[in-house]
């Protein structure tokens, strides 16, 4: 271990095309991060746009956080967030502190969990996983899957106390180099709860298939 040199690396997991059954989005998935074997810096971001079938988007979190690496495989992160809606109608943001945990669990599963305070004092758990299958050794098939608990509604966004829903997904890709891999997948959102019935009152759907293409990069 070597925490006196510094380096980087900047990773978009996902940029990516879903076509849906009545809207089409662009969606994105990154994380930057700069130090040495113990500390660092990340800075991450997760949103998606809408590009046809409807208006407005959401930047579902731009984080900046600090990051300890306390064993081989996981990081302790905490720091501040972001979010904000825009499209029709007024937009809508908050400020947010978070603490998680990033990491490889056993068997290989890649996992994000943060506890997120909003500046209004709401509170919600979020955890990402993903698994990847090497099929060889270009072509690997990632399954991904993604939910959230609220412990306070939050009606301007849409979420109802309790579970909010749960995305899986599916995406097999090929990496032309290691650092640049096309794919194309299919992925799954429903929406539970409290968080369903503001999505009804609002005449959304609450579940909904896309298929997807997009590209994985990085340097």
């Amino acid at each position: 271990m070597h925490d006196d040199v510094n380096y980087g690396q900047v990773m978009l997991d996902r940029f990516e095309y879903q076509a849906g059954e009545d809207e089409d989005e662009l969606v994105w998935d990154g994380q930057a991060w700069y130090g040495g074997d113990t500390h660092r810096l990340l800075v991450a971001s997760e949103g998606e746009a809408v590009v046809s079938g409807g208006d407005g988007g959401e930047l579902e979190s731009f984080d900046v956080q600090y990051a300890n690496r306390f064993s081989a495989f996981w990081d302790l992160k905490a720091g501040l967030g972001y979010q904000t809606t825009f499209g029709p109608g007024p937009d809508r943001d908050r400020a947010s502190a978070l603490v998680g945990l990033q990491g490889l669990a056993p068997y290989w599963f890649e996992v994000d969990a943060n506890l997120r305070v909003s500046d209004d004092g709401d509170v919600a758990a979020e955890l990402e996983g993903e698994y990847d299958w090497n099929l060889t050794q270009r072509l690997i098939l990632q399954g991904r899957a993604e939910t959230s608990y609220a412990f306070h509604e939050v009606s301007d966004f849409g979420v109802g106390e309790g579970v909010n829903g749960l995305t899986t997904g599916l995406r097999l890709r090929y990496e032309i180099w290691r650092e640049l891999a096309p794919y194309v997948g299919v992925s799954w959102r429903k929406q539970f709860g409290d968080t369903a019935d503001l999505a009804e009152a609002e005449g959304e759907d609450t579940e909904a298939t896309a298929v997807v293409a997009g590209i994985r990069v990085w340097f």
